[in-house]
């Protein structure tokens, strides 16, 4: 009489197929989420580098001289200078500017509403018609004049007292990036209503 034999060598390979075909889906999966985890930690590192970059540094540059007109013997009236965009720098929008001119005694903040802006493109005077923004951008240029306003007037702020020889600053400060300062000395010789280069 012949004897059955149970031979399980078949079920032993099956069950290593399936217990190898487990561990790839395992590691693909971790291998998965790790990739996942690090495009996000690499996303979230250069979105940092970028705002600290654009926080650090200046959108906006003089150029050209800074202008002041006496309004009297000895005392500063209007102050005039140009501003464009530094190289590389993303456009700004000046209604969110503000400009701070400050002495060793008091300051004295601008809105843009509180300047007079005049702009230029390609070095030509932009009209209110062609004026479709208030951003600066690339090749254009603007005028900022921060009016001397009238001792204990409102409207336009009064400008704080810079008489001969005292040193002011000037900060602009825009909404993104950081802010511009501007270290002048006032003429040693001012008189009523002349224009003076000061540095």
């Amino acid at each position: 009489m012949s004897k059955l034999v149970k031979n399980e060598d078949a079920f032993t390979g099956l069950e290593a197929a399936i217990v190898l075909i487990a561990f790839v889906v395992v590691a693909a999966v971790f291998s998965y989420v790790m990739l996942s985890a690090g495009f996000f930690a690499t996303g979230e590192a250069q979105r940092v580098v970028d705002t600290g970059v654009a926080q650090a540094t200046s959108s906006l540059e003089l150029s050209g001289p800074v202008i002041v007109n006496a309004s009297a013997d000895d005392q500063v009236g209007n102050i005039t200078f140009f501003l464009r965009l530094s190289a590389g720098g993303t456009p700004v929008d000046m209604q969110k500017v503000t400009f701070t001119v400050s002495t060793t005694d008091n300051l004295t903040t601008y809105t843009y509403d509180n300047v007079t802006h005049i702009w230029y493109k390609g070095g030509v005077n932009r009209t209110t018609d062609d004026l479709k923004n208030e951003l600066l951008e690339r090749f254009e240029t603007v005028e900022i004049v921060i009016p001397g306003g009238t001792p204990g007037g409102t409207a336009p702020p009064e400008l704080p007292d810079i008489k001969s020889d005292d040193p002011f600053t000037i900060e602009v400060k825009p909404d993104v990036g950081a802010r511009l300062l501007i270290n002048r000395v006032a003429p040693a010789d001012l008189k009523k209503e002349h224009k003076y280069e000061v540095y």
